[in-house]
């Protein structure tokens, strides 16, 4: 059976907090949207653009103009304030190495993505390269794994990796088990609590969590829970 994975890639693959952070604080200002700590802007890694202005308050009448302020900093610069996270290339290319087929599944869009990941050379990992595109209405993570298998069919077994909840849940949404990760931006806590199988700290940990998962009964994914580090923890 082929083993596929689907991987994130904001707070996953690459450390694209930087960026996103810088282009989506000037559409706040825009809008008059005080932001009192830079944290408060990690929630913009990974979630729809249009979903994360909408908790900041941006009014719906102003969210296309908020997303269009964010762009014109984010296409030209903040997309290369980025940086793949440690020893991430080199998982990449073992996991290729003993026969998993990778894909890429992100809520970015999808020209972008293909940039970002043929700019630090990861492109040439992945199988295909699925994103967000709002003009057909694929935006968030189930809409583009949706896209995604409906390009590839069958995937034979599958695993998503991703690091926030949205990733668990979009995956959920077609039936596929997520190892979340807890290097990016998501918390550990609300990936747990989504339905998370595993939770990874390293890309070490990443790896054994895949090759245990390829050994299981098909159907029995839950069993990782109790080998993960973080169950049970609040």
């Amino acid at each position: 059976m082929r083993n596929a994975i689907f991987f994130d890639l904001d707070g996953t693959l690459t450390d694209s907090g930087p960026g996103i952070m810088n282009s989506a604080l000037p559409a706040l200002e825009h809008f008059g949207i005080p932001v009192a700590n830079r944290d408060q802007l990690r929630v913009f890694v990974g979630p729809p653009l249009r979903q994360t202005f909408a908790r900041f308050g941006v009014p719906e009448a102003g969210i296309e103009e908020a997303i269009r302020i964010f762009r014109a900093r984010y296409i030209p610069i903040g997309k290369f304030e980025n940086t793949p996270y440690p020893s991430i290339a080199d998982l990449l290319a073992r996991l290729q190495a003993e026969g998993f087929s990778l894909y890429v599944a992100t809520s970015k869009p999808q020209v972008t993505a293909i940039e970002v990941l043929e700019h630090f050379q990861l492109a040439h990992h992945f199988t295909l390269i699925c994103g967000a595109d709002p003009a057909v209405g694929r935006e968030t993570k189930a809409d583009v794994i949706a896209h995604l298998l409906a390009q590839i069919g069958d995937p034979g077994r599958a695993v998503m990796v991703g690091d926030t909840d949205y990733d668990v849940l979009g995956a959920k949404d077609h039936g596929i088990p997520t190892i979340g990760v807890t290097w990016g931006y998501g918390e550990a806590a609300a990936m747990q609590a989504a339905g998370a199988v595993a939770l990874a700290d390293t890309p070490e940990a990443l790896h054994t969590y895949l090759q245990a998962f390829t050994a299981l009964p098909a159907g029995s994914p839950s069993t990782f829970l109790e080998r993960s580090p973080h169950y049970g923890k609040q």
